[in-house]
């Protein structure tokens, strides 16, 4: 007996369900240490909207901390530990506004003005005073840098400018900040603020297009770290040091590859090693340098090819890294230092979906017709050989990258008998 042929109207429905599945598959993201380093706030969709939620660090049932209407999109832990500072975009809409929340829950507030403006989050001071907030409340051209005083709620400028700025760091004793502001696409700076006077000063001059990241301050202040690709093809860790009166020298390189660019920068507290995850041919590669040396330790065994956030501990003995895959779905893992092993502590939801059944592509290389070496990822069906059904997807942006990320829509494809 031979089984009945599917028709065109069931093929359709047969790639409606798998991709509703793989729709629904969760993610979590965004980690931030508690100061006890006992448990990491995140943010998850694992209600269906993106709220904030904290787990123990050693992994176990995540607390619900947000129930809101509308999505939030980033959170930060303050280290005095009595506030989680994240943001909200009502409607799903680019007017985002920043809350605070006590980690159990309660005590929620909006700290930004609501309307139509927009604010981004950014970091807090080391003494958990005030917040780092981005805003364009002072005008719609551009995207001013403020700090918010928590108690009172009073805003006081750090940079103005124009473009879009962020605030990165604030030295310990509370003197400068290190504000990062595009130009345009592909061109950015650092500036160094003197908080006192709003004095600031370009820690990165350069020529021509330039991207530049990180500007985190040593715990002393006479010296930033920061991602550099000035006078370079690949973005590499540099040094700029600060004299007593935050006059700064050259921009020192410490640690480049010219198989690889730095794609994510943290500096632990204690000011003795960064993390620096590395994009080689679109993967991720994780590894410790001593800032006093520049020697690179790597960290093997990432569970997922790539890292898309990256946060130490206080005590700068563990990491949290959120690392998603094209077989695995974004999620929350602490990378133990000492014992060199990743442990999972987050867990998205995909019912109905067999990861392990996923495909993970090969990174092809080829010539174009002029001769120009080419890759691309290929992702080909379980069991297919030969030509088959293709789809042809395009990253985009110039200066884009496609890479192994999780795609929903690649592996409903690759279930029905399709490549990409």
């Amino acid at each position: 007996m031979t089984e009945p042929r599917r028709s065109a109207t069931d093929e359709r429905d047969g790639l409606d369900a798998t991709v509703a599945l793989m729709a629904k598959i969760g993610t979590c993201h965004t980690p931030s240490f508690s100061p006890d380093g006992a448990r990491l706030a995140f943010v998850a969709n694992l209600g269906g909207i993106p709220q904030v939620w904290t787990v123990a660090t050693a992994g176990g049932w995540p607390t619900l901390v947000t129930a809101l209407d509308d999505q939030v999109g980033a959170v930060a832990w303050s280290p005095a530990g009595d506030w989680l500072a994240c943001s909200v975009a009502p409607g799903g809409g680019m007017n985002q506004q920043v809350y605070l929340v006590r980690p159990d829950g309660t005590g929620l507030r909006r700290l930004t003005a609501g309307g139509a403006e927009t604010n981004w989050l950014g970091p807090w001071t080391h003494d958990g005073r005030a917040l780092g907030v981005s805003s364009n409340r002072d005008g719609a051209g551009a995207m001013a840098v403020y700090l918010v005083d928590v108690a009172s709620g009073a805003w006081r400028p750090v940079a103005a400018g124009g473009g879009t700025g962020r605030l990165l760091d604030v030295s310990r004793d509370g003197r400068f900040a290190t504000v990062h502001r595009v130009v345009s696409r592909g061109d950015s700076d650092l500036f160094l603020v003197d908080l006192a006077s709003g004095r600031e000063t370009r820690l990165t001059p350069h020529e021509g297009p330039g991207t530049f990241g990180g500007g985190y301050f040593a715990p002393d202040g006479r010296a930033v770290y920061l991602s550099s690709n000035r006078d370079r093809d690949r973005t590499a860790l540099a040094r700029v040091r600060l004299d007593a009166g935050g006059r700064p020298g050259p921009l020192d390189l410490l640690v480049a590859r010219d198989d690889a660019e730095l794609q994510i920068l943290a500096v632990s507290d204690d000011g003795a090693t960064a993390a620096l995850v590395w994009n080689a041919a679109g993967r991720g590669e994780l590894a410790l340098c001593d800032l006093a040396t520049g020697a690179q330790t790597p960290a093997s065994g990432l569970p997922a090819e790539v890292v898309t956030g990256l946060a130490f501990a206080p005590d700068g003995r563990r990491l949290a890294l959120t690392c998603s895959g094209s077989a695995a779905p974004s999620d929350i893992w602490v990378y133990d230092r000492d014992a060199g092993t990743f442990t999972q502590v987050t867990h998205s939801p995909h019912a109905g979906v067999d990861l392990a059944a996923l495909v993970r592509p090969e990174l092809v290389h080829f010539a174009a017709h002029d001769g120009l070496a080419l890759s691309g990822w290929l992702y080909r069906p379980r069991g297919a050989s030969g030509p088959g059904p293709t789809v042809l997807s395009f990253h985009g942006g110039p200066e884009g990258q496609e890479r192994p990320l999780f795609n929903a829509t690649y592996q409903a494809l690759l279930a029905r008998g399709i490549a990409v």
